[in-house]
């Protein structure tokens, strides 16, 4: 589904990613595991066209999306991946029916069919009675099951998650753990996760090492 191949980043002097190849298919888990400094998160954010690499090719399904302009490459992230961070990035005005709209709201869909949509993956992640809380009103892992729902509400082909149980306590972490494999079977899209928890990066279709900017099997 996607491939990226001779992928190379630096900032400055430092080259991050030394020509890093990889590919996923549709609806698989892949871990990606690393000491801090490694390029891992650099390599995600390439993944999710927030950055754009100084050389290599990027495919998605027989495209190469990095000869899109910012404003068709900022489409096709909305439309074909959501994101999920350690911390969960919910705007604390707002409540988690509003929060997990937003990106929908962005690609211009039906608010009546958008908040349908929204509390019914709310629902599905346990959250039907904090829909109107807001994010001080909820707990850590509650915070970030909506951060979840958000991420799935375009029905994204890929879930970039970048250390999403880093700021979880076990128990939520292990929660979290089994949620994943829930959506990839519920949702069929394919989850790219980039984790320091040993239990999470083993439960992976693929566990891949990021070394020194090179990916490795």
């Amino acid at each position: 589904m996607i491939r990226a191949q001779g992928i190379e980043k630096h900032y400055g002097d430092l080259q991050v990613l030394k020509g890093v190849d990889f590919e996923a298919q549709a609806a698989e888990i892949v871990t990606i595991v690393g000491a801090s400094g490694a390029g891992k998160t650099t390599f995600l954010q390439i993944l999710g066209t927030l950055e754009n690499p100084d050389k290599g090719t990027l495919t998605y399904q027989g495209e190469n999306i990095l000869q899109r302009n910012a404003k068709k490459l900022a489409q096709f992230r909305n439309e074909h991946i959501g994101f999920i961070f350690q911390f969960h990035h919910l705007l604390p005005e707002f409540t988690a029916l509003e929060n997990v709209c937003i990106p929908a709201y962005i690609g211009k869909k039906k608010k009546s069919e958008t908040e349908k949509r929204a509390a019914e993956l709310l629902d599905f992640l346990g959250l039907s009675e904090r829909m109107d809380h807001k994010p001080s009103q909820m707990s850590g892992g509650e915070q970030q099951r909506v951060a979840v729902a958000r991420a799935l509400i375009n029905n994204p082909d890929m879930i970039l998650a970048d250390e999403p149980t880093g700021n979880l306590d076990s128990k939520n972490a292990e929660e979290m753990h089994r949620l994943f494999f829930q959506l990839r079977d519920e949702f069929k899209s394919t989850f790219i996760v980039i984790t320091h928890n040993k239990e999470l990066a083993e439960l992976g279709d693929r566990q891949l090492t990021m070394a020194d900017g090179i990916l490795l099997s």
